[in-house]
C-alpha cells in the first residue's frame, strides 16, 4: 500500500511539475513575442520619422530651386536656405528618434504591455502613436453625381433616321446616377475607372398621331381615333454603367497630399451597361368633345426585362458628348427589333 501510495504520489508531483515548466516556457515565450513586436514597431517608427523628414526637407528644397530659377533668389541666399533646411531635419531625425528611443526604454521599464499604443510626449505635451494607424495620403477613388440630357430614337437594323417612326427632336432622353472613379495606376492617372448605379428615361414620340397598342404577344404602332397633342412611349431603367476613361490630369503635391485633377482636361470614355427595365408607360393628350383628356396607360408592352449596351463619352472638363446605344431590342419576339439609342451631354463634377 505504501508502495502504491509513494509511485502515486511521484506521479502527481511529476505531472505538476511537467504543468509548471510548460507555463514557463509558454510565459518565456509570450515576452519574447512582445518584445519581438516592440522592436519591429520601433524599427518601423524609426524609418517612418527619417523617411517624412527627407519628403519634407525635399520639398523644401524643391521650392527654393523654383525659386532660384525665376530670380527670386541669388545662388548664395539659396544654398544658405538649403544648407539651414538640411540641418533642420536632421536635428529633427535626432530628436524624434530620441524621443522614440526614450520611450521604449519608459515602457520596458514600466512593463508597459499596450499593443496598440505608444504616447511620445514631453513636458506640457504629448503625441499618441497608434501601431495600426496609416497615414492617409492619398486617395484613389472618388465620387460624384452624374447628369446626362439628350436626344432620344429607335431604328431598326438598316433603318436610316429619315425613316425612323419617331420624331427626331420631340423624343428625348435622361439619365441620372451616382458614380465611382478610381485611379488605375498608384503613380499615374491617364487610365480610370468609373462605375456606378444610374436611372435612364428613354422617350420616344410616335410620328402620323399613333400610340403604341398591346396585343397578345404583339406590340405595334397604331393610328389613334382623335387627333393627338402629344403621344409619348417612356421606358425606365436601371443599370451599371462601367467605363474605361483616358486623359491627361494635373498632379498636385504637397508634404501631406497627392491629389490628380481633370478639371478643364480632355477625357475620353469608353464602356457599357447593363441592368433592368423598371417600367413602362405612356402618355396621351388630346380633346375629345371640346374637353381636354390627359391618359397615362401603364402595361407591359411586350418589353424585354433585361437592358444592355455600349456608350462613351468623349469632351473636355466636367461636360462632355454622350451616347448610348442599347444592345437588346425594345420589344419581345416576334415583334420588330428596334433598338434604343441615344445622344446628349453628360454632366460630373471632378
Amino acid at each position: 500500500m505504501k508502495t502504491l501510495t509513494f509511485y502515486v504520489t511521484l506521479l502527481v508531483f511529476s505531472f505538476a511539475h511537467q504543468q509548471v515548466a510548460a507555463q514557463e516556457v509558454a510565459s518565456a515565450e509570450t515576452e519574447i513575442s512582445s518584445e519581438e513586436k516592440a522592436r519591429e514597431f520601433f524599427e518601423k517608427q524609426k524609418a517612418e520619422i527619417i523617411e517624412k523628414e527627407k519628403t519634407k526637407l525635399k520639398y523644401q528644397i524643391e521650392r527654393i530651386n523654383g525659386e532660384l530659377e525665376r530670380g527670386e533668389l541669388t545662388k548664395e541666399e539659396a544654398e544658405k536656405q538649403k544648407k539651414e533646411y538640411a540641418e533642420k531635419h536632421a536635428k529633427n531625425i535626432e530628436n524624434k528618434i530620441a524621443i522614440l528611443e526614450n520611450e521604449m526604454e519608459l515602457r520596458d521599464r514600466n512593463d508597459d504591455t499596450s499593443e496598440n499604443y505608444i504616447a511620445i510626449g514631453g513636458k506640457g505635451k504629448a503625441l499618441d502613436i497608434n501601431i495600426n494607424k496609416k497615414n492617409k495620403y492619398d486617395n484613389r477613388t472618388t465620387s460624384d453625381l452624374v447628369v446626362a440630357v439628350g436626344f432620344n430614337n429607335a431604328l431598326e437594323e438598316g433603318q436610316s433616321l429619315n425613316d425612323s417612326d419617331f420624331k427626331l427632336g420631340g423624343s428625348r432622353f435622361f439619365e441620372l446616377g451616382w458614380a465611382w472613379k478610381t485611379r488605375v495606376f498608384k503613380e499615374t492617372n491617364w487610365l480610370r475607372l468609373r462605375y456606378g448605379v444610374s436611372f435612364q428615361f428613354n422617350g420616344l414620340k410616335p410620328t402620323e398621331n399613333r400610340i403604341f397598342v398591346e396585343d397578345g404577344d404583339e406590340t405595334y404602332l397604331q393610328e389613334f381615333a382623335l387627333d393627338l397633342d402629344k403621344s409619348k412611349f417612356r421606358m425606365d431603367n436601371l443599370v451599371v454603367p462601367v467605363h474605361f476613361e483616358i486623359g491627361p490630369s494635373t498632379k498636385t503635391e504637397t508634404e501631406d497630399r497627392l491629389h490628380f485633377s481633370t478639371y478643364k482636361m480632355l477625357k475620353i470614355g469608353f464602356g457599357g451597361y447593363a441592368g433592368f427595365n423598371i417600367g413602362e408607360r405612356q402618355k396621351l393628350k388630346y380633346k375629345e368633345d371640346g374637353d381636354k383628356v390627359k391618359e397615362k396607360l401603364k402595361n407591359n408592352y411586350n418589353t424585354n426585362d433585361l437592358v444592355y449596351g455600349v456608350s462613351a463619352y468623349l469632351g473636355w472638363g466636367g461636360a462632355t458628348l454622350y451616347g448610348k446605344y442599347d444592345l437588346n431590342p425594345i420589344f419581345q419576339d416576334p415583334n420588330k427589333e428596334l433598338h434604343n439609342f441615344s445622344l446628349g451631354l453628360r454632366f460630373d463634377v471632378d
